[in-house]
């Protein structure tokens, strides 16, 4: 890489993402790259999993220069579905990122998997094949919600899947919502109540928001009240503790041991490799930081990289945009960051951030404890007027 602006001591952990984009329906508050399978193949045609994952492996292949001599230390595997690929599918894929990459010994290993696309002995086979966690899209126990939501599964499949997925893995975590149409208190209790039933690892769960470009922008439903949705946060996070969880993270709970490596990787500002359609990459050189984002398309995808160009756009991270988008991602940690860790992140002096901090502070929307800047309660309940204090002046 050409020299650039920035000094970076070094070089930040390195994770790696992989798109699957396709799914069995699109969910109407979807804003993710996914693609109804059903509604591109014609009748009896199977997924193209040989082709996409040959594209994978040559869309990887043509990226080893920017990380050579880095190790990789999570993977996560998103869609879309993945679940929809068969564990033989994802026991190749997996293969061919050990074969190309130098991968740690303990690496965690992620898979997204929905209950609509369960089968008895599949999550075990995914185990074998050497998924590590297994992260499942339930967002509700409830068979109304769930039909609002357009869910595929029902609350029937849903408890089938998340039993399986105790039996065969260490480590999971379920994905839940909150704040639904037609939601109250007393349902969105029941759905926690019914998770951690399960007694799970991590449980991550989203308020519900209407995002530009899908279905339920074009056509909103009655949301919660704002006092009614801060109200079932509060009671999440009463009972996610009562569980011995954690909430280490904005929307994230865990149990001791058990949080998301790859995910704090993003929190911390580390580096991550995207490969698959339309996946973002963020990577560190010597003097710059780089964004990478591959062709949306799924064919095209597949076109481009097996053609060894799977790249459509780059662009080097403004030195004036690096310390938002690091507190973007930092003030989401209940224990913050140190200030060290911005340095060797951004390569730029604390002072950059000192005026803006300043301002958090009088505020009452972080503390500082040494080097530490640790969000308070005030700061996470107003997360976006914390972050909004670290945009770059125009």
């Amino acid at each position: 890489m050409r020299p650039g602006t920035l000094q970076l001591n070094g070089l930040p952990p390195l994770a790696l993402y992989i798109h699957l984009p396709w799914c069995i329906k699109k969910c109407p508050y979807c804003d993710f790259n996914s693609h109804e399978w059903s509604t591109r193949a014609q009748p009896g045609q199977a997924l193209p999993e040989q082709r996409y994952i040959e594209a994978l492996r040559a869309d990887l292949t043509a990226s080893l220069p920017l990380i050579w001599g880095r190790s990789v230390h999570s993977v996560f595997i998103g869609g879309g579905t993945p679940s929809l690929f068969s564990p033989e599918a994802i026991d190749r894929l997996l293969g061919d990122v050990r074969a190309l990459v130098r991968l740690d010994a303990d690496a965690e290993i992620t898979l997204e998997a929905n209950p609509g696309t369960f089968e008895k002995d599949r999550f075990n086979a995914f185990r074998q094949a050497g998924v590590t966690r297994l992260s499942i899209g339930v967002q509700s126990f409830n068979d109304e919600h769930l039909k609002v939501l357009g869910r595929v599964h029902d609350r029937a499949q849903a408890m089938a899947a998340v039993e399986e997925a105790a039996r065969s893995f260490d480590t999971f975590n379920l994905d839940l919502m909150y704040a639904l149409p037609g939601q109250s208190l007393a349902q969105s209790e029941e759905d926690m109540r019914t998770a951690l039933g399960f007694q799970p690892p991590h449980i991550s769960i989203y308020h519900l928001t209407l995002e530009p470009n899908t279905y339920f922008a074009k056509f909103p439903p009655k949301l919660p009240e704002d006092d009614d949705a801060y109200a079932m946060l509060d009671r999440i996070t009463e009972l996610t503790g009562e569980a011995g969880m954690q909430r280490y993270e904005v929307s994230a709970f865990a149990k001791p041991g058990h949080r998301c490596w790859h995910n704090l990787n993003y929190w911390q500002f580390g580096d991550y490799l995207g490969l698959g359609a339309g996946a973002h990459s963020k990577l560190s050189f010597a003097h710059r930081v780089v964004r990478h984002v591959r062709a949306r398309d799924p064919q095209l995808y597949m076109d481009k990289a097996l053609a060894g160009d799977a790249v459509v756009g780059m662009e080097t991270v403004d030195r004036k945009a690096l310390p938002f988008e690091y507190m973007l991602n930092a003030t989401r940690l209940r224990e913050g960051f140190d200030l060290q860790d911005f340095m060797d992140r951004t390569g730029l002096p604390v002072s950059s951030l000192e005026e803006a901090l300043q301002k958090a502070s009088r505020g009452g929307l972080v503390k500082r404890e040494g080097s530490q800047v640790v969000p308070t309660e005030h700061g996470f309940d107003f997360l976006s007027d914390l972050q909004t204090l670290f945009l770059p002046e125009q």
